[in-house]
């Protein structure tokens, strides 16, 4: 199977409210083989994804109506596994940290070359269909995780885990290496009305490297990343370029 016979199975959903541009990336984006449709505002492109699934959304950030950021939360509630690209004329880091908060994948900032766009779609699908076809077992390390069955073991020794230890601990394995927001953590185990609960979020650090590390002021597994967040490792990986960092020199 060529290239582009693989390509015409990736639809994609471009939303802009600039017919002129839509018109563009449609003929740049159908010239590589995507099936492409259109929606001028965040209303109609979740009203699109409602009706059927994309693999790849391409959402302007600045439309009239209803705001990107919240067409991006919408559009991630109907079609979870979509690829998201927001676009933006702004190259502020606020803004690109909104956009990812959002549930966006990648973002783009205007002006872009359309060489550029295509290879970050790409780049998302790649990600996107990895995450799709995850194992029902993750590894790492001595820590044996089965998703299916909720257990965990280190070792040889069963690793009793309350249900929200669970599913924080399954989060980041699933992206290991990957730095996780406070507020991403926050809202994704314990919704949006802990967004703001830090230190609800470093209790239940604690309590899980108590569990998992097998020295906790030098943890392997669950890294802080001063001020913004923290990151899963695996220190099975060689090529990781990650190293632990000592527990007590990171504040929260």
């Amino acid at each position: 199977m060529t290239s582009s016979q693989r390509m015409e199975r990736v639809s994609i959903l471009v939303v802009d409210d600039e017919p002129c541009l839509r018109k563009v990336i449609r003929t740049t984006l159908a010239a590589s083989g995507y099936a492409v449709e259109e929606a001028c505002n965040g209303e109609e492109a979740i009203g699109k994804t409602r009706e059927h699934p994309f693999d790849l959304v391409l959402l302007d950030m600045n439309m009239p109506g209803m705001r990107g950021i919240d067409a991006c939360r919408g559009i991630r509630g109907t079609s979870p596994n979509a690829g998201i690209i927001m676009v933006t004329v702004c190259d502020m880091e606020d803004e690109k940290v909104h956009a990812l908060e959002a549930g966006a994948d990648d973002y783009v900032t205007k002006p872009f070359k359309l060489r550029e766009l295509t290879a970050r779609l790409r780049a998302v699908l790649r990600r996107t269909r990895r995450e799709t076809h995850r194992p029902e077992i993750l590894q790492a390390g001595n820590l044996k995780m089965d998703l299916h069955r909720r257990t965990l073991w280190k070792g040889d020794a069963a690793v009793h885990l309350s249900p929200t230890e669970f599913n924080l601990l399954a989060f980041m394995m699933k992206t290991p290496d990957t730095t996780l927001t406070h507020i991403k953590l926050l809202c994704t185990i314990w919704g949006p009305a802990y967004a703001a609960e830090r230190d609800y979020l470093r209790a239940y650090i604690k309590a899980l490297r108590k569990k998992i590390e097998d020295d906790t002021a030098n943890p392997k597994y669950v890294l802080t990343e001063a001020w913004v967040g923290y990151r899963f490792h695996n220190p099975s990986e060689p090529d990781s370029r990650f190293v632990a960092m000592h527990e007590s020199a990171v504040p929260f």
